[in-house]
């Protein structure tokens, strides 16, 4: 699961030499030829990473693909993306972290051919509640555990400083539109 910021840079004859971008790429320190800089249409920088964060992802699926699930590349407009903001404070608040047992992995042998869940002591919400009326874990095809716990406010608190970030860059100037995209 990844996001990134895409900018814009093609460059065009009516722009002023203060509106156009300078891009180069280099290898080892010198220009990779071939390539022309002034035909370089968008650059994209990674700004976020999750792994198997199933609630996060499901939001996204929800909230920007219009329900589809299916690996696109979407853009997340600013406002879905104060929205998911918004859900992740909210999670955040409600929801204290206390002793518990979380899941640990599945044991398959031939005594548990069907899987033997392994539990250790470590941190659940207290009351998940709010966290799974308003961003609930989601089951699927490599999506990883579905308990309300440790892990899961990680990528919340993740999810919700990255989205802090890209919001006060942009709110500051910073070029680009922001994009998500899975793969499984």
């Amino acid at each position: 699961m990844y996001a990134a910021r895409r900018v814009y840079v093609k460059q065009w004859d009516h722009q002023s030499p203060d509106e156009r971008y300078k891009v180069q790429i280099a290898h080892g320190g010198k220009p990779v030829s071939g390539i022309q800089s002034d035909r370089i249409s968008a650059v994209e920088e990674e700004t976020m990473y999750w792994r198997k964060a199933n609630h996060i992802h499901g939001w996204f699926v929800d909230n920007v693909q219009n329900g589809q699930d299916n690996c696109g590349t979407y853009q997340v407009e600013w406002e879905q993306l104060r929205a998911l903001l918004v859900v992740c404070d909210k999670v955040i608040k409600a929801s204290k972290l206390v002793n518990g047992m979380v899941d640990n992995g599945t044991v398959y042998d031939k005594e548990h051919p069907k899987g033997l869940v392994q539990r250790t002591a470590g941190k659940v919400i207290e009351d998940a509640t709010v966290a799974n009326a308003i961003l609930p874990t989601r089951s699927g095809f490599f999506f990883g555990v579905y308990e309300y716990d440790e892990d899961y406010l990680e990528q919340v608190v993740r999810t919700y400083d990255w989205a802090f970030r890209m919001l006060a860059d942009n709110k500051v100037g910073v070029p680009g539109e922001i994009y998500y995209s899975s793969s499984w």
